[in-house]
């Protein structure tokens, strides 16, 4: 019998275990070659294992174990014949009819449970008789405290018992969310982090989308959203104020003379931050297919780590979960986060004159150990004024050739 030992194959650099989230097939089943057999998480993302040959499969981990990367979690039974196709509707066994339920035995009452002599001294005491108590002790039987509780209403108080469904389930962190947690709670305390915050007018982007959305659809494949204007915006931002763009490494500082742009994504197993290599050199519709490109990917898992690691910057749009305002946390290692929100037609002042524009609230976490007041507000204002006059400033005076028209 030929029987290969399927292993966890290295999911990426650095990463020593995985923990089996699911499995996609049962113990016995057969599988087919490629064929996903179960989803991994490792502490950056959930990835498919595919099955290496076709065969019987034989489970050697259970769902929720962590394992090793190159530990053997299942057997291939490549001998093994495909099972014939289903029998035809008409040969398949008869279901039997269904059994009479089984008498359920009525549960305790309150009356059959005896009170101990501490819950009957209090019972006599406050009048009330033991049939009107819930015992929760053994056998029903009735504790002093339950009897403290069943008096609190004879006494004029609140009811101190629910009466609706008070269950509750517990269930395990993966191990992308359990480092997550790790993650967050180091950057809260071994970062000097700070938020400043200020608010853009959108009503140039909104403009510019109306005008040209089908014209650059037709042409790039892409629809023009927000996020490339950000990114653009960012971008020039990052540029002009270099110590944004910097990472701190023991006692040094690590600058990048690129802008590599992590793009917070909401996917099945939670927020993933894929990466925009060189957004600086990027053009609009190159922005929107590669942001486009990696949230298909977060959303159908096949997202890769390579795809996730190596930012030097993280924008996250809570907006379009209706966030208003918020501080988003650091991405370590990086020294800085751009949180976008909800954009709300609100009256602003503009030339004296009291209008309503389309207005979102921007804001910028920041590691205050490499990245002083000046340059954080100074990196905020800029990308304001990216987006209140992208013409101008993301598409050097000429909307047209600027989008790739």
């Amino acid at each position: 019998m030929s029987v290969l030992e399927m292993k966890v194959p290295s999911p990426g650099e650095s990463i020593t275990e995985v923990e089996i989230a699911t499995w996609l097939v049962k113990d016995g089943d057969y599988v087919e070659k490629d064929q996903p057999i179960a989803e991994v998480d490792s502490d950056k993302a959930t990835l498919e294992l595919p099955a290496e040959q076709s065969g019987i499969i034989t489970l050697k981990a259970e769902e929720g174990d962590v394992v090793q990367v190159g530990q053997v979690v299942c057997l291939i039974d490549m001998d093994a014949k495909k099972p014939e196709g289903a029998a035809p509707a008409a040969e398949a066994p008869k279901q039997e009819a269904p059994k009479p339920a089984a008498p359920v035995a009525a549960p305790q009452t309150y009356a059959t449970g005896a009170p101990s002599p501490a819950a009957k001294k209090i019972l006599d005491e406050k009048g009330m008789d033991a049939a009107q108590v819930s015992g929760t002790g053994r056998d029903g039987r009735i504790t002093k405290t339950d009897a403290e509780l069943a008096a609190v209403p004879a006494l004029g108080g609140s009811p101190m018992t629910a009466t609706g469904a008070r269950t509750t389930t517990t269930t395990k962190l993966s191990v992308l969310r359990r480092k997550i947690a790790q993650r967050l709670v180091s950057v809260k305390n071994e970062t000097a982090m700070l938020t400043t915050f200020n608010e853009v007018d959108m009503s140039e982007i909104f403009r510019l989308r109306k005008q040209y959305k089908e014209e650059f659809a037709q042409k790039h494949g892409v629809g023009l959203g927000f996020m490339s204007f950000f990114t653009k915006a960012v971008t020039r931002a990052l540029q002009m104020y270099p110590d944004v763009n910097a990472s701190i490494d023991g006692d040094f500082k690590v600058n990048y003379d690129f802008c590599d742009i992590s793009i917070a994504v909401s996917g099945p197993k939670g927020l993933m931050v894929p990466v925009l290599r060189n957004a600086e050199n990027m053009s609009f519709a190159s922005v929107e297919a590669n942001i486009k490109d990696l949230a298909i990917k977060v959303r159908d898992g096949k997202i890769t780590v390579d795809e996730m690691t190596g930012g030097t910057f993280t924008i996250t749009n809570g907006g379009t979960f209706g966030s208003m305002m918020s501080t988003p946390i650091i991405n370590p290692p990086q020294s800085a986060i751009l949180g976008m929100h909800n954009i709300i037609q609100r009256p602003v002042a503009v030339d004296g004159q009291v209008v309503i524009r389309p207005m979102m609230y921007v804001a910028m976490s920041y590691d205050h150990r490499i990245i002083d007041g000046k340059e954080s507000v100074g990196f905020l204002v800029a990308v304001k004024e990216g987006i209140d006059n992208p013409v101008e400033i993301l598409l050097g005076g000429d909307e047209r050739k600027g989008l790739g028209l």
